[in-house]
């Protein structure tokens, strides 16, 4: 049976400078050149691949030796010159694949055919694709003919590596950057080729393809063949991404919706199905993230048109993300590329993926705890408040209700000694809000602000009840451990930054003090301005093991205070002045013999020289 199927690719390969798609920057400008006669000796098109370079040199070359060019500037195809290099006779223009003509052998014949003036047309055009094949010997070799050519010659070199080329040669060309192809500019020009053959096509299908070419027109096309032949003469969408093997968008919309809602169980339930379909679960988090990435982008006008998203599947993208709150979104975005970091430590990525889609959907819950917590006021006063040295809540006259430690303003804030506190609070049960308890207590009373700074961190009285968080750091920032003791959650977001911090310092330091201790003590005595955290330390180590384990703590800040944005450590040395010279080592042993006269009547026994 006779095949005269053509792909698309080859089919509709552009003939004109007009049909190039995306590369309007380098048709006009060789379009322009020609028209006022300027051209140049060499020529170096650089770009991805798929995206027209060798396309637009064949373009070139037949332009410039059109003997009857329109008046557009583009070949006429009915000239002798134009037939000969459409029907591929023609012996003015010349293609030297470089990656497997790549040696000195080649560059030398090619030197010695460029002397020959061409037989029809004003010039002889050499098209090298692939040039950064060409071997260190013959870069060399071709120089000077490349320099200075005879004058009816024209070298065109086409690359995907640019920075493989030598020096030498890119200083003897005009240099062209083809850029990768817009997926609208993409889908548009598959509609036409969908036209032209008769298929029957959704905007979705067509804009999964546009992007799954990555910018290159000839996978696209290539795609597009693909699923014609899959789906017959109509495309949809679902089919078409089965055939190109991708998530479809619904997928992700739809687990989206379910993570919104704080519905984990059908966020693990759709993964699964994800899993059944033959997907790696770095893809599925990779296109998650992903689609988290164009929600935020929608979330406002100057960001809008780096979606790339035209038709219906741009207004449902619109529609989600006004149902997504801002904060979420980067935080989900952020959360998602600590997965897809630690997919090469975990032992068990579907467990490592579950656990980040809980957490996720743990974040949307916790949101909705947050309408009935009130907002603390923000104390006046100082610029920056100490956390550290707090005092200790009174107990409760209840003992039944769980204790609450005074907060870190109250300590800073100067308070007559004499002046009871207000009462104890006690936990809602729909959140970890306190409410005041009958029995009023009072309350230890707290040092100035002024001296709160210098005082040493007072140790924190045991909580009673069972422990409020547990595991180490990584499990925490993990999201492994997420649970209060009431059961509530224990990450709400406010306005108040430096409120939120200083309300969860006590608790933040427990976790800290009891993974790193001498982080724990460093962090005893800090002072909070906003997002800023300053300290003093005594020596250059601790310094540098607080700013090595910076992205933790920083991590634990935002999961067990609810912080948004990012946090600043200033972290300063105090030298701690030193009088003392060093002891030499007969010095050691002599306050060694002061402390205990038995070493020196070892020595004797031993008979030991000092």
């Amino acid at each position: 049976m006779e095949n005269n199927f053509i792909v698309s690719a080859r089919k509709y390969r552009p003939q004109t400078f007009e049909s190039v798609v995306g590369q309007s920057h380098v048709t006009t400008t060789l379009k322009n050149a020609i028209a006022r006669e300027k051209l140049a000796h060499a020529y170096l098109f650089c770009g991805p691949r798929g995206v027209g370079k060798t396309t637009c040199a064949r373009i070139f070359a037949k332009t410039i030796n059109c003997l009857n060019p329109t008046a557009e500037g583009d070949a006429c195809g009915e000239c002798e010159s134009c037939k000969s290099f459409n029907e591929g006779r023609s012996f003015t223009i010349h293609e030297l694949d470089a990656a497997s003509n790549n040696s000195v052998d080649n560059i030398r014949d090619l030197t010695d055919q460029v002397r020959i003036p061409p037989q029809i047309g004003k010039y002889s055009v050499y098209i090298i694709d692939e040039v950064h094949m060409l071997s260190q010997a013959a870069f060399n070799a071709f120089l000077k003919t490349l320099e200075e050519p005879p004058h009816h010659a024209i070298f065109i070199l086409a690359t995907t590596e640019k920075h493989k080329i030598i020096p030498t040669i890119l200083s003897r060309c005009q240099i062209y950057d083809f850029q990768r192809i817009r997926i609208e500019d993409g889908v548009a020009y598959l509609k036409t080729i969908a036209q032209r053959e008769g298929v029957e096509y959704d905007d979705e299908s067509l804009h999964l393809i546009a992007r799954k070419a990555d910018g290159g027109m000839r996978d696209a096309l290539s795609m597009f063949d693909k699923a014609v032949s899959f789906c017959g003469g109509k495309l949809e969408y679902k089919e078409v991404a089965a055939t190109l093997n991708v998530l479809d968008y619904d997928t992700y919309f739809s687990l989206t919706s379910a993570i919104i809602a704080g519905d984990y169980k059908s966020a693990l339930v759709i993964f699964d199905e994800v899993l059944k379909k033959g997907f790696s679960g770095q893809t599925f988090a990779a296109g998650l993230a992903s689609h988290f990435r164009d929600l935020l982008m929608c979330k406002d006008p100057q960001t809008l048109p780096l979606l790339e998203i035209t038709g219906s599947l741009l207004d449902r993208y619109k529609e989600q993300s006004a149902a997504c709150d801002i904060g979420f979104l980067f935080g989900a975005i952020g959360h998602l590329g600590t997965i897809d970091g630690g997919f090469r430590t975990a032992t068990n990525q579907r467990l490592h993926v579950e656990l980040g889609l809980m957490r996720l959907a743990g974040m949307c819950q916790k949101k909705k705890y947050d309408v009935a917590i009130p907002v603390l006021p923000v104390l006046e006063g100082s610029e920056g408040e100490v956390v550290g040295a707090t005092a200790t809540a009174a107990p409760q006259a209840a003992p039944s209700a769980p204790q609450a430690t005074a907060t870190a303003a109250t300590a800073a804030q100067p308070t007559p000694a004499a002046t009871p506190a207000p009462t104890a609070p006690q936990a809602a049960p729909t959140a970890s809000v306190a409410q005041p308890t009958a029995a009023p207590a009072p309350a230890a009373t707290s040092a100035p602000a002024q001296s709160a700074a210098s005082a040493p961190a007072a140790p924190t009285a045991p909580r009673g009840g069972k422990r409020m968080f547990g595991g180490s750091i990584s499990d925490i920032i993990n999201g492994r451990v997420a649970k209060e003791e009431d059961g509530a959650a224990s990450i709400y977001y406010d306005p108040h930054t430096q409120r939120k911090i200083l309300d969860n310092w006590e608790k933040f330091l427990a976790v800290l003090k009891a993974e790193h201790p001498r982080l724990g003590n460093a962090l005893s005595e800090t002072r909070v301005s906003g997002h800023t955290l300053s300290l003093s330390v005594g020596t250059d180590l601790i310094r540098e093991e607080i700013l090595r384990n910076q992205p933790e703590i920083t991590a634990l800040l935002h999961d067990h205070c609810g912080v948004e944005g990012s946090i600043i450590l200033d972290v300063a040395v105090e030298a701690k002045e030193d009088s003392s010279t060093p002891l030499r080592p007969i010095d050691k042993v002599r306050f060694l013999m002061e402390k205990n006269p038995e070493v020196g009547v070892l020595i004797q026994d031993l008979d030991l020289e000092m």
